[in-house]
């Protein structure tokens, strides 16, 4: 029988919709069948969520992880009494806030490391807040990475139930990311999709890769990075042992995905994937933080402004994003 690990939940920015789309997640059943789950916060933004959940949980406060009772019913809250929603007005961005944010980010990266916990799930939080408030970072990616000692490729994952993609460059200018379409970043993406895939269940994942320009570059008519950077990788990835297909134009990859052809696919930039899977699931969209040694998943979509306190704000990706990172933390330590 395979162990349960311990998930660390974290409530997202207060400012957002972050603390409802928990505590509805924290009410399911199957959550606390699938690992021990431990949240770390505020009690005041848990009773925040529960408000606008309109739902009452039984909470367990303890002065750290070692002092969990896994038998009690009801959820294992740490509370750091680090945010007063008195104090941040909601549904607009907070450099405080952000700052806070990232401040509980940090505490359970640390527990992580020091053995206490096996992965962290974050509800949405406000990336320009969090840069703000003084975590001076393109995105909590380069943050998690930095936190980890990161040395080597890493990237943002994002998954729908179709398909799944993995970004060669992310978070930068288009004009930059033309230029960090390089042999190391592609086999990188690669690499961490295959084991991305693998941790999910997929025994042999099905990796269909994107072109950069315009039908596949059209022979080098609409440009060469096809004939002179990508095909070249991708054929000596697949003489490795490496199984791939491509590149394909990205107007016909996402197609083939659809279909079932593939079960991942490596993009060459932020948007050329981020249009596809969120046409295609953005009420299920998970976002994860891949190559690193600590696990981290999120939903897709932001914090919801529009929506907050209204006790409408869907749990389906916040559900997905709990699911994944279970499942992941599940094959790491049962290997």
């Amino acid at each position: 029988m395979s162990q349960k690990p311990i998930v660390g939940l974290m409530l997202g920015d207060v400012t957002g919709i972050g603390p409802e789309v928990a505590v509805k997640l924290l009410a399911k059943p199957e959550t606390h069948e699938q690992a021990r789950v431990f949240v770390v916060g505020d009690l005041r933004v848990l009773e925040i969520g529960m408000a606008d959940a309109k739902i009452k949980l039984t909470v367990n406060v303890v002065n750290d992880i070692d002092s969990a009772d896994w038998s009690k019913p009801g959820i294992q809250f740490l509370d750091l009494k680090n945010i007063n929603p008195a104090e941040i007005p909601r549904g607009q961005t907070s450099i405080e806030s952000g700052r806070l944010t990232g401040e509980t980010l940090k505490v359970m990266t640390d527990m992580v490391h020091a053995g206490k916990m096996d992965a962290v799930c974050f509800a949405p939080l406000n990336k320009g807040a969090l840069n703000k408030g003084g975590w001076k970072y393109r995105d909590e990616h380069e943050m998690f990475a930095n936190w980890n000692g990161h040395e080597g490729y890493y990237g943002e994952v994002n998954l729908i139930k179709l398909f799944c993609t993995f970004r060669v460059t992310s978070h930068v200018s288009l004009r930059q990311a033309v230029d960090m379409v390089i042999p190391e970043r592609i086999e990188g993406a690669l690499r961490l999709a295959h084991e991305t895939m693998r941790g999910l269940g997929k025994t042999h994942p099905r990796i269909g890769v994107a072109a950069l320009n315009p039908h596949n570059g059209e022979g080098g008519l609409f440009g060469s990075e096809e004939i002179e950077i990508i095909r070249p990788t991708l054929d000596r990835l697949r003489a490795e042992g490496l199984p791939c297909e491509g590149p394909f134009p990205s107007d016909t990859v996402f197609l083939k995905a659809r279909a079932g052809d593939f079960d991942a696919v490596v993009i060459m930039y932020h948007d050329q994937g981020q249009i596809a899977t969120k046409l295609l699931g953005f009420s299920e969209g998970v976002t994860l933080t891949g190559g690193l040694k600590t696990l981290y998943t999120t939903p897709s979509h932001g914090t919801a402004y529009d929506i907050v306190g209204q006790g409408i704000a869907d749990v389906g990706a916040m559900k997905r994003a709990f699911d994944v990172i279970t499942n992941l933390a599940t094959a790491r330590i049962n290997k």
